[in-house]
Order: C-alpha cells, then sequence, then structure tokens
C-alpha cells in the first residue's frame, strides 16, 4: 500500500521501498535482522534474479509495469524469504502472460501431491511444466530448504534441475519460487515458503504435499484468468481469502482497504 501510494508522486526508488519494507519489519519484537540483502527491483532490473538495488544509481518507481520484492528477516521464532511482484499501472501483452504463467507454476507446485521417497530433485519438472510449455524456463532453482533462525537457503533437499538424492520429507520447509526473466524488459517471480506434510495413505503407500506457510496476497491484476485451470484459481482465490482472514486483524484504515482489494476473489 506505501509503495502505491507514493509511486505516482515520484519520490519512490528501489531503494526507498527497501528501506521501508526493512522498517516496517523492524515493528516486531522478535524481529532480529534480514536474511538477506532485499532484492528490490522495477522494471526491467527485475530481468536479474539477484539485483540489488544502488544508491548510487537510484530507480525511481513509475505508475506503470512490473515492481519486483524479493526479501526476508531473522526472527527468534523462525526466518523468512518471500516474493511479491505487482502491477503498479498498466502491463504489456507479454507482463500478463508471464505473470500467469509464473503463477501457475507456483501452484503446480504447492498443490502436488507425492508418494513418500520422491527425491526433491524430481519435484523440479511439475513446477515448470507450464512455463516449458510456452518454451519458456528460469536459470534457477525453483525451491530450496529455510533454515529455522538460521541459514535462508539451507539443505539438504534442493527443489531444481540439478539431481539431489534428497527425499521431500514430512516436516521440511523449503521455498516455492517460479519466475520468468525477459532481458531488458521484466522479470517476475512468485515465492512462498512451504511446509511439508503428511496428506494421507492408500494401498500404494503414504502420500505427502504441501502448506503454505507464508500469508501475503497473490496479486491478481496482472492475471489472464483465461488461461488459469479451475484448480488454479480455486487455490487463489483460496489462498487470498486466507490471508485476508488472517492480516486483517492486524490492519485498518487504508491499510485494511487496501487488503481487502488485494485479496478479492476473481
Amino acid at each position: 500500500n506505501w509503495v502505491e501510494t507514493g509511486t505516482p508522486t515520484g519520490n519512490v526508488t528501489e531503494m526507498s521501498a527497501a528501506d521501508k519494507l526493512r522498517y516496517f519489519r523492524e515493528q516486531g519484537d522478535l524481529f532480529m535482522d534480514l536474511s538477506f540483502g532485499t532484492i528490490s527491483a522495477y522494471g526491467e532490473n527485475a530481468a536479474l534474479p539477484h539485483y540489488e538495488p544502488s544508491v548510487d544509481h537510484p530507480v525511481t518507481l513509475q505508475p506503470k509495469g512490473l515492481y519486483l520484492v524479493d526479501s526476508g528477516a531473522q526472527y527468534l521464532d523462525g526466518t523468512t524469504d518471500i516474493t511479491r511482484t505487482v502491477a503498479l499501472g498498466e502491463l504489456t501483452d507479454d507482463e500478463k502472460l508471464h505473470y500467469t504463467l509464473t503463477l501457475k507454476s507456483h501452484i503446480n507446485l504447492m498443490t502436488t501431491i507425492f508418494p513418500k521417497g520422491t527425491k526433491s530433485s524430481s519435484l523440479d519438472p511439475i513446477a515448470r511444466r507450464p512455463i516449458w510449455q510456452e518454451m519458456l524456463d528460469f536459470r534457477h532453482g525453483t525451491g530450496h530448504g529455510v533454515g529455522f533462525y538460521l541459514g535462508v537457503h539451507e539443505g539438504p533437499q534442493r527443489i531444481s534441475s540439478v539431481n539431489n538424492d534428497i527425499d521431500m520429507d514430512e516436516g521440511m520447509v523449503t521455498s516455492d519460487e517460479p519466475g520468468i526473466y525477459i532481458e531488458g524488459s521484466h522479470g517476475i517471480r512468485i515465492e512462498n515458503i512451504m511446509h511439508c506434510i503428511k496428506v494421507g495413505e492408500s494401498e500404494f503407500g503414504e502420500f505427502l504435499g504441501f502448506e503454505s506457510l507464508s500469508i501475503c496476497p497473490i496479486d491478481t491484476r496482472p492475471i489472464i484468468k483465461e488461461k488459469l485451470l479451475p484448480f488454479e484459481l480455486e487455490w487463489l482465490n483460496n489462498y487470498n481469502k486466507e490471508c485476508y482472514e488472517k492480516l486483517s486483524p492486524y490492519l485498518e484504515g487504508s491499510d485494511l482497504e487496501y487488503l481487502e482489494q488485494q485479496t478479492k476473489a476473481i
């Protein structure tokens, strides 16, 4: 809300947005420090997956295109890592398509059910399928382990195209962060932290799945709704509804109004 309200004034830069996000995090009693340097990237800068904003080269956010922020913090009760890409105004057809494909990829992994004993790297093609279908790809892992007030990148599991002989097992905390990056134009990533849980058993043994630990609305404005399958649309609307129910008690005024707008079902 702070970013979107300030952007039309011309006074919000990648760095000031990152600094403000840290300020908000510092209000938590259990906050210790950031878990990594914030990636605050507007427009074509977001096409660099590990971009860092610079005071020496300030970039002002404009009321158009996409803004990506990948950030996290160390709290005494855990470690966070989350990425959101939001629309600041008018978008191109490619930006909308690539955002929608990234979201489909994210949901594919978050909703998959798999037999116990499945290698963590074996889950990677499940996430990439919607993106591969359009002959696109991303050159980083889809998911990494996250420590408990420890390393934000922590093994032994890893969801990536690099073979990993470690089973994805109940209790593991892992990121789900597909993306699409178009050099000189835009970059998109959607990341939640997820918890591996037992889903059930059958004559074929025990099956596992994931639940999201990250509670932050996913922007629906860039979505091409017609490209979402029914289960994807259901997951998205249920997720944003959960975000409203869990976050609304802590907000008021314009921040609550913003949350209401961001979590409306589509």
